[in-house]
């Protein structure tokens, strides 16, 4: 922006330039950043950011997250998993096989429908509505490790 547009230029022989004479204009009047919060800026934090002070929960010391380790995949993306070669060689006795793990998925819920055509599904852990509609569909579900 060039000089001769800033609000300066228009304030210049106004004694406090707009920021009023009896309040002034200081530095950091109700200090820096987030100052004041438990004291005299309560009314707002309480106002518009309850819950910023505080803890919840419990404490877990050294969580290691290896065993909360579970994405999920739901069932009716479970045709996404079929190998290609797998599809092609599907017939009347070979059962394309799943295995939910290797394609980096923990847990089968149960959302949606399975194509008629049934699968051996290999998994961690599998809900039971899942299994349920892995089995009316003729397949397998098989909990691997």
């Amino acid at each position: 922006m060039p000089t001769r547009t800033s609000k300066t230029r228009k304030l210049r022989g106004h004694v406090s330039a707009g920021h009023g004479r009896i309040g002034k204009h200081r530095k950091h009047p109700g200090g820096r950043g987030l100052a004041g919060g438990m004291h005299h800026h309560r009314t707002n934090f309480d106002k518009y950011h309850y819950g910023y002070f505080g803890k919840v929960g419990m404490r877990y010391f050294h969580k290691t997250k290896n065993q909360f380790w579970r994405p999920v995949i739901n069932i009716d993306k479970l045709a996404t998993l079929v190998p290609a070669e797998q599809k092609k060689a599907a017939s009347g006795d070979k059962v394309p096989v799943i295995d939910t793990l290797a394609a980096g998925y923990g847990k089968v819920l149960a959302k949606g429908r399975l194509p008629s055509t049934p699968f051996i599904v290999k998994a961690r852990y599998v809900s039971r509505r899942a299994e349920d509609k892995i089995k009316a569909a003729g397949g397998v579900v098989k909990i691997v490790a």
